[in-house]
Protein backbone atom coordinates (compact mmCIF):
# COMPACT_ATOMS: atom_id res chain seq x y z
CA UNK A 1 0.00 0.00 0.00
CA UNK A 2 1.49 3.38 -1.09
CA UNK A 3 -0.80 5.71 1.52
CA UNK A 4 -0.10 3.87 4.61
CA UNK A 5 1.64 6.03 7.21
CA UNK A 6 4.21 3.36 8.45
CA UNK A 7 5.98 0.46 6.37
CA UNK A 8 4.75 -2.89 7.06
CA UNK A 9 8.36 -3.91 7.25
CA UNK A 10 8.57 -1.69 10.05
CA UNK A 11 6.39 -2.96 11.94
CA UNK A 12 6.77 -6.82 11.25
CA UNK A 13 10.10 -5.67 12.64
CA UNK A 14 8.32 -5.23 16.31
CA UNK A 15 6.48 -7.90 16.60
CA UNK A 16 7.81 -10.53 19.13
CA UNK A 17 7.68 -14.21 20.22
CA UNK A 18 7.54 -13.75 23.95
CA UNK A 19 5.45 -16.27 26.42
CA UNK A 20 4.66 -18.01 23.03
CA UNK A 21 2.57 -15.02 22.40
CA UNK A 22 3.00 -12.31 19.17
CA UNK A 23 2.89 -9.32 21.01
CA UNK A 24 4.02 -5.54 20.12
CA UNK A 25 5.68 -4.13 23.00
CA UNK A 26 4.36 -0.54 24.68
CA UNK A 27 7.46 1.89 23.73
CA UNK A 28 7.55 0.65 19.92
CA UNK A 29 3.67 1.22 20.02
CA UNK A 30 4.28 4.42 21.20
CA UNK A 31 6.61 5.55 18.52
CA UNK A 32 3.93 4.40 15.64
CA UNK A 33 0.96 6.20 17.58
CA UNK A 34 3.97 9.44 17.86
CA UNK A 35 2.76 9.64 21.42
CA UNK A 36 5.29 9.31 24.82
CA UNK A 37 5.17 5.38 26.30
CA UNK A 38 4.37 6.89 29.38
CA UNK A 39 1.12 8.92 27.91
CA UNK A 40 0.10 5.09 26.35
CA UNK A 41 0.68 3.77 29.55
CA UNK A 42 -0.97 6.59 31.41
CA UNK A 43 -4.11 5.54 28.65
CA UNK A 44 -3.87 2.02 29.21
CA UNK A 45 -3.83 2.33 33.16
CA UNK A 46 -6.81 4.94 32.59
CA UNK A 47 -8.87 1.73 31.18
CA UNK A 48 -7.41 -1.14 32.63
CA UNK A 49 -10.67 -2.83 32.80
CA UNK A 50 -10.34 -3.64 28.97
CA UNK A 51 -6.73 -4.64 29.29
CA UNK A 52 -7.07 -8.45 30.76
CA UNK A 53 -3.93 -10.76 31.05
CA UNK A 54 -4.00 -12.28 27.54
CA UNK A 55 -4.83 -8.88 26.06
CA UNK A 56 -1.48 -7.36 28.17
CA UNK A 57 1.59 -8.21 29.95
CA UNK A 58 3.83 -6.78 31.67
CA UNK A 59 7.58 -8.30 31.09
CA UNK A 60 9.59 -9.59 34.08
CA UNK A 61 13.19 -8.55 33.96
CA UNK A 62 14.91 -11.73 32.49
CA UNK A 63 11.96 -10.97 29.42
CA UNK A 64 12.97 -7.62 29.34
CA UNK A 65 16.69 -7.85 29.22
CA UNK A 66 16.18 -10.06 25.83
CA UNK A 67 14.40 -8.12 24.13
CA UNK A 68 16.47 -5.26 24.77
CA UNK A 69 19.48 -7.18 23.92
CA UNK A 70 17.24 -7.54 20.79
CA UNK A 71 17.01 -4.42 20.11
CA UNK A 72 20.84 -3.27 20.50
CA UNK A 73 19.70 -1.01 23.31
CA UNK A 74 22.57 -0.66 25.35
CA UNK A 75 22.15 0.85 28.67
CA UNK A 76 25.05 3.03 30.20
CA UNK A 77 26.78 0.72 32.68
CA UNK A 78 25.15 0.53 36.58
CA UNK A 79 21.93 1.89 34.76
CA UNK A 80 18.73 -0.39 34.70
CA UNK A 81 15.10 -0.54 32.65
CA UNK A 82 13.52 1.82 34.87
CA UNK A 83 10.31 0.05 34.14
CA UNK A 84 9.50 -2.85 32.64
CA UNK A 85 7.40 -2.70 29.28
CA UNK A 86 4.19 -4.24 28.97
CA UNK A 87 3.56 -6.56 25.72
CA UNK A 88 0.23 -5.94 23.80
CA UNK A 89 -1.26 -9.28 21.84
CA UNK A 90 -3.03 -8.70 18.89
CA UNK A 91 -6.33 -8.08 20.88
CA UNK A 92 -4.82 -5.43 22.90
CA UNK A 93 -3.11 -3.54 20.26
CA UNK A 94 -7.37 -3.86 18.75
CA UNK A 95 -8.22 -2.38 21.90
CA UNK A 96 -5.64 0.51 21.86
CA UNK A 97 -7.57 1.94 19.17
CA UNK A 98 -10.44 2.88 21.66
CA UNK A 99 -7.86 4.62 23.98
CA UNK A 100 -6.02 6.14 21.73
CA UNK A 101 -8.27 8.63 20.18
CA UNK A 102 -6.34 10.44 17.83
CA UNK A 103 -5.96 9.94 13.90
CA UNK A 104 -2.88 8.71 13.64
CA UNK A 105 -3.47 6.22 16.72
CA UNK A 106 -6.85 4.99 14.45
CA UNK A 107 -4.59 4.74 10.93
CA UNK A 108 -1.40 2.76 12.49
CA UNK A 109 -4.04 0.54 14.19
CA UNK A 110 -5.47 -0.54 11.05
CA UNK A 111 -1.91 -1.21 9.66
CA UNK A 112 -0.53 -3.51 12.65
CA UNK A 113 -4.04 -5.30 12.36
CA UNK A 114 -2.90 -5.81 8.57
CA UNK A 115 0.15 -6.76 9.66
CA UNK A 116 -0.84 -9.59 12.22
CA UNK A 117 -3.32 -11.13 9.76
CA UNK A 118 -0.33 -11.26 6.94
CA UNK A 119 1.93 -12.88 9.47
CA UNK A 120 -1.36 -15.65 10.20
CA UNK A 121 -1.88 -15.94 6.60
CA UNK A 122 2.20 -16.71 6.36
CA UNK A 123 2.04 -19.38 9.02
CA UNK A 124 -0.99 -21.24 7.83
CA UNK A 125 0.70 -21.56 4.31
CA UNK A 126 4.16 -22.09 5.55
CA UNK A 127 2.51 -25.19 7.40
CA UNK A 128 0.46 -26.00 4.23
CA UNK A 129 3.33 -26.52 2.01
CA UNK A 130 5.60 -28.51 5.27
CA UNK A 131 2.42 -30.53 4.78
CA UNK A 132 2.11 -31.30 1.44
CA UNK A 133 5.94 -32.04 0.93
CA UNK A 134 5.96 -34.62 3.93
CA UNK A 135 2.66 -36.63 1.75
CA UNK A 136 5.07 -36.27 -1.39
CA UNK A 137 7.77 -37.70 0.79
CA UNK A 138 5.78 -40.73 1.92
CA UNK A 139 4.27 -41.28 -1.96
CA UNK A 140 7.86 -41.18 -3.03
CA UNK A 141 10.82 -43.87 -2.73
CA UNK A 142 13.81 -42.74 -0.81
CA UNK A 143 15.44 -41.60 -4.26
CA UNK A 144 14.28 -38.20 -3.75
CA UNK A 145 14.74 -38.19 0.24
CA UNK A 146 17.96 -36.06 -0.48
CA UNK A 147 15.66 -33.53 -2.27
CA UNK A 148 13.06 -33.84 0.27
CA UNK A 149 16.15 -33.20 3.01
CA UNK A 150 17.37 -30.03 1.21
CA UNK A 151 13.53 -28.65 0.91
CA UNK A 152 13.02 -29.49 4.71
CA UNK A 153 16.34 -27.76 5.60
CA UNK A 154 15.33 -24.12 3.50
CA UNK A 155 12.14 -24.23 4.80
CA UNK A 156 13.77 -24.05 8.51
CA UNK A 157 14.63 -21.24 9.98
CA UNK A 158 18.53 -20.52 10.45
CA UNK A 159 19.95 -21.15 13.52
CA UNK A 160 21.23 -17.82 15.20
CA UNK A 161 24.87 -17.89 16.14
CA UNK A 162 25.77 -16.29 18.86
CA UNK A 163 28.48 -14.39 19.15
CA UNK A 164 30.66 -13.97 22.38
CA UNK A 165 31.74 -10.20 22.89
CA UNK A 166 34.62 -9.43 24.49
CA UNK A 167 38.50 -10.24 23.80
CA UNK A 168 39.90 -13.52 23.00
CA UNK A 169 42.87 -14.82 25.11
CA UNK A 170 45.72 -17.15 22.62
CA UNK A 171 44.30 -20.21 23.94
CA UNK A 172 40.26 -19.14 22.51
CA UNK A 173 42.46 -18.47 19.17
Amino acid sequence: MSDSIVPAELIENKIYLIRNKKVMLDSDLAKLYDVETKALNQSVKRNIERFPEDFMFQLNKEEAAKVSRSQIVTLKRGYNIKYLPHAFTENGVAMLSSVLKSERAVQVNIQIMRTFTKIREMLISHKDLKHKIEEMEKKYDSQFKIVFNAIKELMSPPEKQVRKIGFKTEKEK
